[in-house]
């Protein structure tokens, strides 16, 4: 069999952990080349080529696709008619026309529910007068979203009352927008699915997500939520998979609402946040997995063999620089740092996943979450 040569639109973390990945693959995969604005972006500090240049940039993705035996994304704001347009020259999964849809909030949920897929109320907005019309349809609240390149919340504004509504609007200056309606949720939840080449499917168990300021904070593998919850949201991701077509690893992020029905939020077309737990909980990690859903290899197992805490490890609010090296001193737990020089607020910077290796319970871990997070501290140098 031929090693193939693996390209990735961003070479951020996700980038970063799907070339580690890959070069546990060397049977598979050859060599691994990015494309990321970052000079010494975190996949290239580990070994990946990188070509220096945005994700958009229809040079370096021709480039990419020219150098490249097949093609996958860490950041799903690529071009995803460039992309189409070099298909010839490159394998390119999730394909570009499942990249079309999900990176267009309002297609991604018109196609959901076009295939009987539960999701909020929707409508689509042109103008302010759409907007008082959404609200006379759902009442307050609602949510207004960027239809596209929007991700860690930032593409969200809550309207609560009518005077609200301008201040809204005027947040997007002139992005293409949708309206929601508000679901009044007790947990956020989400299923990591694969879907091979050729078709088979397979689902990580559920996970409980936690975020703060609209940013994931913590995520609990296995959710805290009866069998019956667990079998909806796995229903749900299996006929998402199923509709899709697109092969690799997807994140389907869902909201438990206060009925106990499941309705999807968003889907990413690619490794999520919130599949990090996966490198020590799971036999097969998401990174690999994608790897063999892409190369349409057998998927690998999703069996969760230790419940896991992951804790994404955000920069400070109070500076932006750079910052001192992070240790954890604790047992079972696994700290992943991305190689970032410079610390914002709330950037991304690493996480850890805390793992019950003893077979301690969720609130045991949790107890101990508290202690881990004391030793993690961002400061300035």
């Amino acid at each position: 069999m031929m090693t193939k040569i693996l390209g990735i639109i961003g070479g951020g973390q996700l980038g970063m952990m799907i070339t580690e990945a890959a070069k546990k693959m060397p049977e598979h995969i050859s060599k691994i080349i990015v494309i990321d604005p970052t000079i010494n972006c975190p996949a290239a500090q580990i070994g990946a080529e990188q070509i220096v240049a945005d994700y958009k940039d229809q040079d370096a993705i021709i480039d990419l696709a020219n150098k490249s035996d097949i093609i996958t994304y860490e950041i799903e704001s690529g071009d995803s008619q460039i992309l189409k347009s070099v298909e010839k020259n490159a394998e390119i999964n999730p394909s570009p026309e499942t990249l079309r849809i999900i990176q267009d909030k309002f297609l991604q949920k018109s196609f959901l529910q076009d295939n009987g897929i539960p999701v909020s109320d929707f409508i689509q907005i042109e103008n302010i007068s759409d907007v008082h019309k959404g609200i006379k349809q759902f009442g307050y609240p609602v949510l207004l979203k960027a239809r596209r390149d929007a991700y860690d919340g930032r593409g969200n504004f809550k309207i609560n009352l009518e005077n609200e509504i301008q201040k809204a609007f005027d947040y997007f200056k002139g992005q293409k927008l949708l309206l929601e309606k508000f679901i009044p949720f007790k947990m956020e939840v989400s299923v990591i699915a694969s879907r091979n080449t050729k078709g088979q499917i397979k689902t990580y168990p559920l996970v409980e997500n936690i975020h703060e300021d609209n940013i994931l904070r913590e995520t609990i593998a296995p959710a805290r939520v009866s069998d019956e919850i667990i079998q909806k949201a796995e229903s749900i991701a299996n006929t998402t998979m199923t509709v899709l077509k697109g092969a690799g690893v997807f994140g389907i992020e869902m909201f438990l609402t206060l009925e106990n029905e499941i309705i999807i939020n968003e889907i990413a077309p690619r490794v999520h946040n919130s599949g990090h737990h996966t490198l020590q909980s799971s036999e097969t990690s998401q990174f690999e997995q994608h790897l063999r859903a892409i190369l349409g290899l057998e998927l690998g197992s999703t069996k969760l063999l230790h419940p896991t805490i992951m804790y994404n490890i955000l920069g400070s609010k109070s500076f932006e620089g750079k910052y001192t090296p992070v240790t954890i001193t604790q047992s079972n737990t696994y700290l992943k740092m991305y190689g970032k020089e410079i610390s914002k607020p709330l950037r991304k910077l690493g996480h850890f996943n805390l793992v019950g290796m003893n077979g301690e319970s969720i609130d045991q871990l949790l107890q101990k979450l508290e202690s881990v997070k004391e030793e993690i501290i961002i400061n300035p140098i």
